[in-house]
């Protein structure tokens, strides 16, 4: 610390207006009867200055100790003001409440429906969870990692997305002295030398960014073949390979419009109930005039259903400019009902026939929510083709 040039004695023996140094940066400012502190700091060639109260009211001591926080809060580019006056506890909102004002802030400015939803699906799904009891100053790194963490790599385009989101919510909660710097969730030597360089996906589970599939969907429907339609089936129910080409003509009840895939088939081993949507119907309907034998989707084997590789060859035929594959379009659905949608995650898990944790198994055990998933999987297929009803 600076050598000390005032006392309480040499104080009280001023006369002359102006200031007066004790070190430090810390001076005594005397205007007739006035006595306040004042902290300087210069740095960079940038004069800063804080009034630190009046004396002697804010004591010599007190002037010293809030003058070396004022020092270490210019030295690492945060607000003294905030460290010297923070707000109370009382004060400050929690993550959930504040996210709100800004998120509604923003939407104002917002025309596409879609695009409102966005922000709010987002935070509901993976930052509410974490962070929304949480004040706005009680939220560290830590706090942003376990939001981020569980879907870093496996959800990458969505996670930069939540990351993004939370910080500039964060920032907002600074500029408005609800909390100090640093921002948690900044990336640059924050975040970046914890998360990492995400990594791409690979094999079955490289994805096609849902925009991209409506295109997908047109060039499918334009291409002739019983492999075209099972792919095309596939993407519309968000099931998975093996579950579509198994499939049976007995698991199938047109009326209710509904395909019920038993347990041992199922990667869960419990039964899954898909409801089909209008397009998926009419595919069906198309096939019933074709069919062959038990098998939906029939290969060129007496008896025996299309081969996965088929699918595969199918959508290698596109020649796509990403090398998204049949299962990862799964993934592509579920970013679009995070990003597009306002469904909730249990449902978007139950139509994937996902059983992820406590929140879904609770789900299941009041039902398998048929009835919103039969309106997520008409949601989806208007997405997969925006021109039909």
């Amino acid at each position: 610390m600076a050598k000390s040039k005032l006392s309480d004695r040499s104080i009280a023996s001023i006369k002359a207006d102006g200031r007066h140094g004790d070190g430090g940066g810390l001076y005594l400012n005397v205007k007739g009867n006035s006595r306040s502190w004042v902290f300087v700091s210069q740095r960079g060639g940038k004069r800063q200055e804080i009034g630190l109260g009046p004396y002697p009211s804010i004591s010599l001591a007190g002037a010293r100790s809030a003058a070396d926080i004022a020092r270490s809060a210019f030295q690492q580019g945060a607000d003294p003001k905030l460290l010297l006056n923070p707000k109370k506890a009382s004060e400050v909102p929690n993550f959930k409440l504040f996210a709100e004002e800004i998120i509604q802030a923003r939407e104002s400015g917002l025309s596409n429906p879609k695009h409102k939803q966005q922000w709010r699906n987002t935070m509901r799904d993976y930052a509410f969870p974490v962070l929304g009891s949480k004040r706005l100053d009680e939220i560290t790194t830590d706090d942003v990692l376990r939001c981020l963490t569980p879907i870093w790599h496996t959800k990458s385009e969505t996670a930069s997305r939540v990351r993004g989101r939370i910080e500039t919510i964060l920032a907002a909660a600074i500029a408005k002295n609800f909390r100090p710097r640093p921002n948690p969730a900044e990336w640059k030597n924050n975040l970046q030398p914890l998360l990492g360089t995400q990594r791409k996906s690979q094999g079955h589970f490289s994805a096609l960014p849902y925009q991209d599939t409506p295109m997908v969907m047109e060039q499918l429907s334009q291409t002739e073949g019983v492999a075209a339609r099972a792919l095309e089936f596939t993407i519309l129910t968000v099931t998975r390979t093996n579950e579509v080409l198994g499939m049976q003509w007995g698991e199938v009840d047109l009326e209710k419009e509904l395909w019920v895939i038993p347990a041992m088939r199922m990667k869960m081993k419990r039964e899954h109930r898909v409801p089909l949507s209008g397009r998926a119907m009419l595919l069906l309907h198309n096939m019933a005039e074709l069919r062959m034998n038990d098998w939906v989707f029939a290969g060129q084997k007496r008896d025996k259903p299309l081969s996965s590789m088929a699918l595969a060859m199918t959508l290698r035929r596109l020649e796509l400019d990403s090398k998204a594959t049949v299962h990862g379009f799964r993934s592509s659905f579920s970013d679009w009902a995070a990003e597009q949608t306002s469904f909730p995650s249990e449902v978007r898990e139950m139509a994937l026939a996902h059983a992820v944790g406590n929140r879904v198994e609770a789900a299941y055990r009041r039902g398998d929510l048929l009835d919103r998933r039969i309106a997520i999987m008409a949601a989806w297929a208007n997405h997969c083709f925006p021109t039909v009803s």
